[in-house]
C-alpha cells in the first residue's frame, strides 16, 4: 500500500464505523495516501468524549499505515452563520468540540461549511461565520489543527461560493495563523468557476492567488459534478463521470503548486471500496498526463 515514499497526496473520506482508528484500515486498504474522516457522527450534536483508548488506538493506525495528512470534516448539522440565537450557540459550541477532538488525535485539518445567512444578508453572516472561528480558536490557543473554511456551491443563502467572500471572513480573523481554506472542485464548477479546461484552470487558480494567497490552500476535495456550470447544485459525481471531466482533475494533480496539498475524493461509495480503488487509479493515471 502507498506510503511515504509516494508522493502524490490522494486518498478519500473514510467510514469511522466500529471506532474512528478505523478510518485508517479502510484507507490502507482501497490504497489512499491520505485520508478524511468524521471525528464523531456527522448527523448528531452529541459526542462521547474521546477516551484514552480511542487517542491510542488513532495515532497506532496513523503510524503504523504512515497514511497522511488527515484530514477531518465537521458535522453537518453545524451553521455558525446562522442568525438564530440559539443554532449559533449550538453550532459554535460544536465546532469547538470536533476541533478539541481533532487536536487530541494529532488530525492536521478540521474543514466545514462556512454557513448560511438565512435572509440576513451575506455581510452579517460572514461577521457570524468569523466571530465563530475567532471564538473556537481562542477557546483551544495551543491547538496544531487548521480550521478550513469549504468551498460552497451557493444553494440558497450558503456563503462561500467565492473566493471574495472567503477572504471576507479569514480578513476578520485574529487567529488567521490557524485557518485556510478547503478547494471543492464540485462545489466550484457548480458556484461558476469553470475549471474544465486548462486556460479556465489557470485562470481560476490565477484569481484565487490574487484574492486569497496560494498559502490559503490547505486542502483539496476531488469531486465531479452531476450538474452543470453555475447551477449552484452540490451533487458529487466519480470522477470523468461529470459535467467537470477528467482533464480537470489532471492539472490540479500536475500543479507543482500543489504537490503537498492532500486531495480527497468524496465521491459515491460502495460497500466493498471498489468505487474509491477506481478513482483512486484514475487519478494517478492523470498525474502523469
Amino acid at each position: 500500500m502507498p506510503k511515504k515514499s509516494d508522493d502524490l497526496l490522494i486518498g478519500s473520506h473514510m467510514s469511522i464505523a466500529g471506532g474512528l482508528h478505523n478510518a485508517y484500515i479502510r484507507a490502507e486498504e482501497v490504497g489512499c495516501r491520505c485520508v478524511q474522516l468524521f471525528v464523531k457522527s456527522s448527523n448528531q450534536w452529541r459526542a462521547k468524549p474521546l477516551t484514552d483508548e480511542d487517542i491510542e488506538q488513532f495515532r497506532a493506525e496513523q503510524k503504523r499505515t504512515e497514511i497522511g495528512p488527515a484530514v477531518a470534516h465537521s458535522s453537518y448539522l453545524i451553521n455558525i452563520g446562522s442568525p438564530d440565537p440559539a443554532l449559533y450557540e449550538k453550532s459554535r459550541e460544536a465546532l469547538m468540540i470536533e476541533y478539541k477532538r481533532c487536536v487530541q488525535l494529532g488530525v492536521d485539518s478540521l474543514v466545514f461549511h462556512p454557513g448560511a445567512h438565512i435572509g440576513t444578508g451575506v455581510q452579517a453572516g460572514v461577521e457570524r461565520i468569523a466571530s465563530a472561528m475567532d471564538w473556537v480558536l481562542g477557546k483551544i490557543p495551543g491547538g496544531k489543527t487548521s480550521l478550513l473554511l469549504e468551498t460552497t456551491a451557493g444553494m440558497g443563502s450558503h456563503i462561500g461560493s467565492t473566493f471574495e467572500e472567503l477572504k471576507d471572513i479569514l480578513d476578520r480573523l485574529d487567529h488567521r495563523d490557524r485557518a485556510g481554506v478547503c478547494f471543492d472542485t464540485c462545489h466550484v464548477y457548480a458556484a461558476g468557476y469553470d475549471i474544465r479546461t486548462e486556460a479556465g484552470y489557470r485562470d481560476t487558480m490565477r484569481r484565487f492567488d490574487s484574492i486569497l494567497g496560494r498559502s490559503s490552500l490547505k486542502a483539496l476535495h476531488f469531486n465531479d459534478s452531476k450538474y452543470d456550470l453555475g447551477t449552484h447544485k452540490d451533487r458529487h459525481e466519480h470522477i470523468g463521470k461529470g459535467f467537470i471531466g477528467e482533464d480537470a482533475f489532471g492539472f490540479f494533480l500536475r500543479d507543482p503548486k500543489l504537490a503537498g496539498v492532500p486531495k480527497i475524493l468524496e465521491t459515491p461509495k460502495d460497500d466493498a471500496g471498489k468505487y474509491d480503488k477506481m478513482n483512486l487509479a484514475l487519478l494517478r493515471k492523470l498525474a502523469v498526463g
